[in-house]
């Protein structure tokens, strides 16, 4: 093997050919010296550097600067005797909407604390040099790294890096949790040089590795090296270790299980940090590049079975207090699941697919008024322990339920969807001619000719919605997706409006709540109020506060709604009826791989997914048919929703205070021509062979029309 070099284990920040004993793998004297020396120069250009970044970032830096001549001044006051991690033994208990217990967060479970020396030295490499590169020159403070996360914040227009070190991020995960506050970053910096001073680097590296939480129930580097590749921590590869060290700073997004480009990608920028920092050479860095994951699921701590939601709330706490204070907090969580709805939503589901090879099906119920998350909960036939939450981890493609937010940009712009007219036929579109072509039918291959934009959603014709796409441009129902409540990136391709993008289940009920609560977004929210261990409740962390926020006008979320009420009553919608008033519409991909039922009423609003978790398997021949939105997806979320409701079923929506101005509207491929078919008898005779699904029975196609590529389309 290659020497290792620069940062390495044979440079400064390495082991130096010492072999580990005694947990000590201190620098020798004449490093230590050269460090003394460097650090003397260090603080002599920090004022300079700290005067520049003023000049550059104004207020910003202003902030920065205060904040550590506040930490210097509050050096002296800062007891390390202050730092009392919680009790291992005492439990967070997390509680329904009713009051009724949930579950507990044990305390001593999926984490196995190991020494240095039993871990792979690759482990510790990728930490330091993927989560703080000066870990062994700073003192606990990185004020160089700072500085550069704070410039590259400022260009990025958002906090993509951080300016924590490892001493650092150990005080906030064991005894001050992650709130945002100058006083906390203060004491957190104080606490981080102050335990530099008490303990060597090994100490503060061993005991970070121990406790940090690596996603799926896996705390600590030998639990998550169990969990992952059913191996010790001691016997990692570098590959592996590199992937483990991306896992912290976002567990649930690089998650190698169910996002595993994403884990990719993210091994890569470790691998690439190692790289520069010399801990491994340009033939160690392109042999670990091209390894695959080679996952080996560990069954060490599947006893674990906790329910979907529950692991949503759990990791909603970690985020916000650190992995340790979760699992012994002594915290008293009370959250917004309603077990009633809870108890439907899996009879709905277990009642339509019963059979142990049916797909899996999820449901997300929301309460529009406020986020309020009422019911998230997932089925797996056949499957037990399912590690991952189907509800708000899966994503997946929407299908024609996208096309809800075409229709709203649409109806947005002034675009009158009774009148506005569009083709129904077979559609080429090829911008150049060295891009791919996108041919696009429909689902039945059944065609309606000139129809208006109303009649072709009840139609959830794919033809009528590439040219409105095109039309609105793909970058403007991005932006408005987004507004609405879809987190995942999107991709503002010409298919958008078909559902080519993947979303996840909570973030699609999330966005259709919007158009429920007559265009105000709530932010979703599962936790109603934490109450501490010394028995206040904590009122500072936000929860139980409603994020609110007008995303468009009520006359918007009118028109929408009309239309979705229609798809109820005649459209692809009709097996959703739950015998009250309710919109939605269905999603179904070209594979059959996934299929979509989004609904709302005026208090609430749904989503059902139906699908195979671990591949798109086509769902062409399930129960002797093939599997559509309008299928089992609406089967389920009537199954649900006509109970859930019985008692005091919703009522309309109210007309608007501010309804919709009509203004004219000349898109690039909007249809021009003679009136539609030859009279009224004619599309009511089509408009009865219509099948149960909503689309049109196979007729002769039109001619392939073929188009010339949109203009660039801008948000008015």
């Amino acid at each position: 093997m290659p020497p290792r070099n620069g940062n390495g284990r044979n440079g400064r920040n390495g082991l130096n050919g010492q072999k580990r004993n005694g947990g000590g793998l201190y620098p020798n004297r004449r490093r230590r010296r050269r460090q003394r020396l460097r650090r003397d120069r260090v603080v002599a250009r920090r004022f300079t550097i700290l005067t520049a970044i003023a000049v550059v970032l104004g207020g910003i830096a202003a902030v920065v600067a205060a904040a550590f001549t506040s930490a210097n001044g509050v050096l002296n006051n800062c007891d390390l005797a202050s730092l009392k991690p919680v009790s291992i033994g005492q439990n967070s208990f997390v509680y329904a909407a009713d009051g009724s217990l949930l579950g507990a967060i044990p305390a001593e479970r999926n984490r196995q604390p190991v020494s240095l020396e039993l871990m792979s030295p690759w482990i510790t490499e990728a930490t330091v040099a993927v989560e703080d590169r000066r870990f062994y020159e700073h003192e606990g403070l990185d004020y160089e790294g700072i500085v550069r996360a704070a410039i590259k914040n400022l260009e990025s227009g958002e906090v993509v890096q951080g300016g924590s070190t490892i001493t650092q991020q150990l005080v906030r995960n064991l005894y001050i949790g992650n709130e945002r506050s100058l006083e906390r970053k203060i004491k957190e910096a104080c606490l981080a040089r102050k335990i530099e001073q008490l303990h060597g680097k090994d100490w503060i590296l061993a005991t970070y590795l121990n406790q940090v939480y690596f996603g799926n129930h896996a705390y600590g580097i030998e639990a998550a090296s169990q969990t992952y590749f059913s191996k010790h921590a001691a016997d990692l590869t570098l590959a592996q270790a590199a992937l483990l060290a991306g896992l912290p700073q976002a567990p649930s997004a690089y998650d190698p299980f169910q996002r595993p480009d994403e884990a990719v990608r993210r091994r890569a920028d470790v691998l690439r940090a190692m790289n520069e920092a010399g801990y491994i050479d340009d033939a160690q860095y392109q042999a670990a590049l091209s390894k695959p994951l080679k996952l080996k699921a560990g069954q060490i701590y599947t006893r674990i079975r906790e329910p979907f939601f529950f692991s949503f709330v759990r990791e909603q706490l970690i985020e916000k207090y650190g992995a340790n204070t979760v699992r012994g907090g002594g915290l008293k969580v009370y959250t917004t699941i309603v077990p009633r709805l809870q108890k439907l939503a899996e009879a709905a589901m277990k009642e339509t697919l019963y059979l142990p090879n049916d797909p899996a099906s999820a449901l997300v119920s929301i309460n529009p008024d406020n986020g309020a998350i009422r019911a998230m909960t997932a089925v797996a036939p056949g499957k037990k322990g399912i590690q991952f939450n189907l509800a708000a981890q899966g994503r997946r493609q929407a299908g024609s339920s996208f096309k809800t937010f075409v229709l709203a940009e649409a109806i947005r712009r002034g675009i009158n969807p009774d009148s506005t007219m569009y083709l129904s036929a077979p559609f080429h579109w090829q911008p150049d001619p060295l891009s791919e072509p996108w041919d696009v039918s429909t689902y039945s291959g059944g065609y309606l000719g000139p129809v208006n934009i109303t009649s072709a959603t009840l139609a959830s014709d794919n033809t009528v919605y590439a040219r409105l796409t095109l039309d609105v441009g793909p970058e403007s129902v991005v932006k408005l997706a987004r507004r609405m409540g879809i987190k995942t990136k999107l991709e503002p391709v010409a298919s958008i409006g078909l559902g080519s993008n993947s979303v996840s289940v909570l973030e699609m009920a999330s966005a259709y709540a919007t158009i429920a609560a007559g265009g105000v977004h709530s932010e979703p929210m599962a936790i109603r109020k934490v109450v501490l261990p010394n028995g206040r409740q904590d009122r500072g962390a936000g929860w139980g506060d409603v994020e609110r926020r007008r995303v468009f006008s009520d006359g918007v979320a009118y028109e929408i709604a009309r239309i979705l009420k229609m798809n109820i009553q005649a459209g692809t919608g009709t097996g959703a009826n739950p015998g009250y008033v309710a919109g939605g519409k269905t999603g179904t991909t070209d594979d059959f791989g996934d299929a979509w039922f989004a609904g709302i009423t005026t208090n609430a609003s749904t989503v059902v997914w139906v699908g195979y978790p671990n591949a798109k398997i086509p769902m062409t021949a399930v129960h002797g048919i093939r599997v559509a939105g309008g299928t089992f997806p609406a089967t389920i979320w009537r199954l649900f929703m006509a109970p859930a409701f019985a008692s005091n079923p919703p009522g309309d929506w109210p007309l608007p205070q501010d309804p919709v101005a009509w203004i004219p509207f000349d898109g690039q491929y909007e249809y021009v021509g003679p009136p539609p078919g030859s009279g009224p008898s004619e599309d009511k005779d089509k408009e009865k062979d219509k099948d149960k699904d909503g689309e049109q029975p196979p007729t002769e196609p039109p001619p392939t029309t073929t188009e010339s590529p949109p203009g660039t389309t801008t948000d008015p």
